[in-house]
């Protein structure tokens, strides 16, 4: 896409501060959410991770249900008033949940931020108007890089904040999304050129009607599988272990706060740092395979070791298995034309959505079932070792994708 260098250059300043802001707000209210859920609903840790389990489960939900139509109404109207509308969703989710008289009100809240508030997707869409398909793997590293550095702070923040009670974190958190979509209504370009836009099709702005259109392309279908199944691997950090961490190692909320605040340093240094050399040497494919062994590594030692200090320091290394989305989405974003990434990120969202929704009840039940009073045995490693599998059963997809299933990159008209 030809645009000018200095709108570029804003336009993408504001999408990687965005994406920063979303992973400081999500970041500052991981370390409380379980202390919310059992002050509103009165249960211990084990109830309270079930309860975690339906509510995150609410905002993979609506994420799977209308993902698609975002991306898809991004495809037409542009990317600005999409990106907007997300970034004042995301606020005011954070103010409902911060204000919830009884549980149903966090309820509410995740349908909300799942419908409307989930921010990736535009921003992975405005990137890659701005990137051409080569550059696409490294666009979406920054954005990643970008989620890391915010989950440094954030977690931090929000362990920290807790300290003057629960609701404190989602107070700041939607006033920081709020003032950033205020920022975003002044200065942020739109991205997307009028030429390149399609017309909304209802048909096309659903989960199945979204992978029908896109599994046209060849080559996109079998990474997008492969994409869900590393996804759904790689949620039992933000599905569990806010749950996980006090069970196993009997940190509070400041703790647990630090110990994400080490997977976002760790995040970003690698997506911002790293995957590029990675990229222009082994290529996305084998990027992507690295990733995964980090990746199944370190869940395995999460399960089966349980000393907190190993844990800490494996935090900091965990990065190698955060370069895996962006090679797998590069995969599947040089195969797009222009007039489709929209809607490729719209089901790309939904994808990591089920994946998540998924991995709410897997995680969550067998932390609960396995760490609760009566449990035959207990085994709070539950969760990683499923992690493991799924990042397994992903790194078998990926070697068995044959080499022709996966054609050249769409030229960048």
């Amino acid at each position: 896409m030809v645009m000018d260098p200095a709108l570029k250059r804003r336009a993408s300043r504001f999408v990687l501060l965005t994406v920063l802001i979303y992973s400081m707000g999500f970041g500052i209210i991981m370390p409380v959410l379980p202390d919310l859920i059992k002050h509103l609903a009165q249960v211990d840790a084990a109830e309270a991770a079930r309860i975690g389990a339906w509510i995150g489960a609410t905002y993979g939900l609506f994420q799977i249900l209308l993902m698609p139509a975002v991306g898809n109404l991004g495809d037409r109207f542009g990317r600005r008033p999409i990106f907007l509308i997300s970034l004042f969703a995301f606020g005011f989710d954070f103010l409902l949940m911060g204000l919830a008289p009884n549980i149903g009100w966090l309820f509410v809240g995740r349908a909300i931020a799942g419908g409307l508030g989930a921010v990736f997707g535009p921003a992975n869409a405005a990137m890659a108007d701005m990137s051409t398909p080569e550059e696409r793997a490294a666009s979406f590293g920054k954005v990643g890089a970008a989620f890391g550095l915010g989950f440094i702070f954030g977690p931090v923040i929000g362990g920290l904040l807790g300290d003057f009670g629960p609701r404190v974190p989602f107070y700041v958190a939607g006033a920081l999304a709020i003032a950033n979509g205020i920022y975003g209504w002044i200065v942020f370009p739109e991205t997307m050129p009028e030429e390149k836009r399609r017309p909304f099709e209802w048909k096309r702005a659903n989960p199945l009607g979204a992978f029908a259109s896109l599994g046209k392309i060849e080559g996109i279908v079998p990474v997008a599988l492969i994409y869900f199944l590393w996804s759904l691997a790689g949620n039992v950090y933000p599905a569990s272990w806010s749950f996980f961490a006090p069970i196993q190692y009997g940190w509070g909320s400041g703790m647990v706060g630090v110990s994400l605040g080490l997977v976002g340093i760790s995040m970003a240094v690698f997506q911002a740092l790293v995957i590029r050399r990675f990229i222009t040497r082994f290529g996305e494919r084998k990027t992507a395979y690295i990733g995964m062994i980090s990746g199944i590594t370190s869940y395995l030692i999460v399960a089966f070791v349980p000393f907190a200090g190993i844990i800490l320091v494996l935090l900091l290394v965990n990065g190698f298995s955060g370069m895996v989305m962006p090679a797998l989405n590069a995969m599947m974003s040089q195969r797009a034309p222009a007039s489709q990434q929209g809607e490729l990120q719209g089901l790309v969202g939904s994808l990591a959505a089920f994946s998540l929704m998924i991995g709410q009840f897997a995680y969550n039940y067998a932390l609960a079932a396995f760490t609760e009073a009566g449990a035959p045995i207990r085994f709070p490693g539950a969760p990683y070792l499923i992690a493991a599998t799924a990042g397994l059963a992903a790194l078998v997809a990926l070697a068995m994708l044959r080499k022709r299933q996966l054609p050249e990159a769409m030229p960048d008209a």
